[in-house]
C-alpha cells in the first residue's frame, strides 16, 4: 500500500473512532475499537476492522454497524473535507485477539503437559 493510502486509512481510522466515541451513543453496540482500515487504491471502498470487547452477539453488532454505515459515512464526510470522494464503508470483525488468546491457551496446555 502506498504512503498516501496508508495516511488516508489512518485518518479514516481516527475519525471513525471519534465518531464512535462522540456521535454514536448506542449502548447495544458495547465497547468498540477500530483496529485497522484498508482502503482500495481507487479510494472507492474501505474495510473497517472492529474489535468488540464482548464475545456474545458480535455478528449482530457488525450487522448493526453495516446498517448505519450511510450515517457514519456522512459524519465522516463532514470531518474529512480534503478528499474528493468518501469511500463506501464495510465493517468486519477483527478476531486477532481471539486468535492470540487461543494460541496462548494452546501454549499453556503444552507447557503444562511437559511438566
Amino acid at each position: 500500500m502506498s504512503i498516501r493510502l496508508e495516511k488516508i486509512a489512518e485518518l479514516i481510522k481516527e475519525e471513525i473512532s471519534l465518531i464512535f466515541l462522540y456521535k454514536i451513543q448506542d449502548p447495544s453496540l458495547g465497547m468498540l475499537t477500530v483496529t485497522s482500515v484498508k482502503v482500495t487504491p481507487d479510494l472507492k471502498s474501505a474495510k473497517i476492522y472492529i474489535s468488540i470487547f464482548e464475545k456474545e452477539n458480535r455478528e449482530e453488532k457488525i450487522d448493526k454497524l453495516n446498517q448505519i454505515k450511510g450515517y457514519i459515512r456522512s459524519l465522516l464526510a463532514s470531518k474529512i473535507n480534503h478528499l474528493r470522494n468518501i469511500p463506501d464503508l464495510d465493517f468486519y470483525i477483527d478476531d486477532t485477539l481471539d486468535y492470540v488468546e487461543k494460541m496462548e491457551n494452546i501454549f499453556k496446555k503444552i507447557h503444562k503437559d511437559d511438566n
